[in-house]
């Protein structure tokens, strides 16, 4: 979230005001045929710090549809998330 400090031109009071427009960036995670649900679901606890059930469902989701939306947040959030699971080979995209 982008935030833009507004100084009062007759003070030393400060505003923040915030900018962003309210969209956010989703990471998507893409099926593959290389890992495994353990594979996945322990690197998905690292990117998202879930718990292994909330992991286990994006895994079984990945599984059947081929894809889930694993991660909603501002790019720099995304960024990292997508990093780390990227760390052992997966597939994602950022959608924003």
């Amino acid at each position: 979230m982008e935030e833009e400090i507004i100084k009062n031109p007759g003070g030393d009071v400060e505003v923040e005001e915030d900018i962003s427009i309210g969209l956010s960036n989703r990471v998507v995670l893409y099926n593959d045929d290389w890992h495994t649900f353990d594979e996945v679901i322990y690197q998905l606890i690292k990117a998202i710090n879930c718990t292994y059930e909330k992991a286990r469902d994006h895994a079984f989701e990945v599984h059947v549809k081929g894809k889930s939306i694993v991660f909603t947040g501002s790019m720099k959030e995304c960024l990292k998330v997508s990093s780390i699971l990227e760390e052992i080979a997966l597939t994602t995209q950022i959608i924003t």
